[in-house]
């Protein structure tokens, strides 16, 4: 079966008005912010099956064997295990960090059994899953991801050279490893809200004045400067300078695995993640911090990172991921000057989402009504299609299950 989705939108705050609308070829700029397509069967919002009007959960519900495939459902259960967005930043996200499997179990039993709500703002498990998540840029991206090499934060705090940092300075020189990010960014979120305060208002104003004449930290000090500006007074500003800054280029990605705080600073990307909704900030937000039970989920360990690019196998570009629960691949389908349409056949074996990101194409199957989609639109692939057929000319994203090693 292929269906195309009719999808929604999240109106966070810090959204794009322009971004998403123009991938779908809406009017902009929006009335409203538009931060998060959500394609795919998560409770908060499911996409639904245009074919029918029935919603992809309910579908699932209704054949999971069907829609899944056998293995997936053995594996994950009667669920899509993955949740795919397409995510448009005009303002920096909070920082934040997604727990293990492990932590998120116990999280969530904890706050079970303390009786808070779901709904409530200070819960801070709202499902027994750990949230790994991949994102492909689809222009220039920026973001913050994982603890820098404290060798070169400590550079950066040299050329920054404000006191009040000296303390965090030396315990960064005394322990150079995760002990002594541990130390400083513990001490950071700790502190007396007065201090707290202090060290963001004096850090941002020495972001700016330093920014335009580094030569080594400009575009980290830039940055800084502007969550400052964004977020007076938090202390989230001195946090983001311990944190690796990553510039990606369209069809480059960033994956963020359990224990890794980060932060997506602006740009449009397509994101796949294990479907959960368990977030603990850092920082930068006006939402509910838990600053113990951030230390206790974060991985403290320098992250040495580079841009993540697809591997080539055949007409089809992977990223490869330890994820047990999504796989993302895209290809580039081109129409020749003879006339061709880019045909390219493929296998499927499981639940799979298709988003057309530029141009359009044309998904086609024995089993199923063919479906042409346009930039912006995307559709649901059972795992009962068989072979699919794929054509027509622009980039198409393909988001499904990993296959068992």
């Amino acid at each position: 079966m292929i269906s195309q989705l009719l999808n929604s939108i999240q109106p966070y705050a810090w959204g794009s008005r322009t971004a998403l609308a123009e991938l779908r070829g809406a009017p902009g700029p929006t009335a409203t912010p538009e931060a998060e397509l959500w394609i795919g069967a998560h409770p908060l919002l499911p996409s639904r099956l245009v074919a029918t009007g029935q919603s992809l959960p309910s579908a699932i519900d209704s054949l999971p064997e069907s829609y899944l495939g056998a293995q997936v459902l053995a594996e994950h259960g009667a669920k899509l295990p993955f949740l795919l967005k397409v995510l448009a930043a005009a303002t920096p996200l909070s920082l934040q960090a997604h727990p293990s499997l492990a932590q998120a179990v116990a999280g969530f039993a904890a706050d079970e059994a303390a009786g808070i709500k779901l709904s409530a703002p200070e819960r801070n498990y709202k499902d027994q899953n750990h949230k790994p998540e991949l994102l492909c840029a689809l222009g220039e991206f920026w973001a913050l991801c994982g603890f820098r090499e404290v060798a070169e934060t400590i550079e950066l705090f040299d050329e920054l050279s404000l006191g009040e940092l000296w303390s965090y300075r030396a315990m960064l020189s005394a322990q150079p490893d995760e002990n002594g990010i541990s130390k400083v960014f513990s001490g950071l979120m700790q502190a007396p809200l007065p201090t707290q305060r202090k060290l963001a208002e004096l850090t941002t104003a020495a972001c700016q004045a330093l920014a335009p004449q580094s030569s080594h930290f400009a575009d980290e000090l830039s940055w800084a400067a502007r969550i400052g500006e964004l977020y007076p007074g938090d202390v989230g500003v001195v946090s983001a300078l311990l944190l690796n800054l990553v510039r990606l280029e369209a069809g480059e990605a960033v994956y963020l695995p359990a224990g890794n705080l980060h932060a997506y600073l602006g740009g449009t990307g397509v994101e796949i993640m294990a479907s959960s909704d368990n977030v603990l900030r850092g920082g930068l937000t006006p939402k509910h911090v838990n600053v113990p039970e951030l230390l206790r989920v974060l991985d403290f360990r320098p992250l040495q990172l580079e841009p993540l690019r697809a591997v080539a196998h055949g007409d089809e570009h992977t990223f490869e991921t330890p994820a047990r629960e999504f796989r993302l691949s895209y290809f580039d389908v081109t129409a020749d000057s003879h006339g061709g349409d880019g045909l390219v056949t493929i296998g499927i074996d499981g639940p799979e989402i298709w988003l057309v990101t530029s141009g359009e194409c044309l998904l086609e199957a024995s089993t199923s009504p063919a479906q042409r989609l346009t930039q912006g639109q995307s559709a649901f692939v059972s795992a009962d299609t068989g072979e699919l057929r794929l054509s027509g000319k622009g980039r198409i994203f393909r988001a499904g299950v990993a296959h068992s090693a």
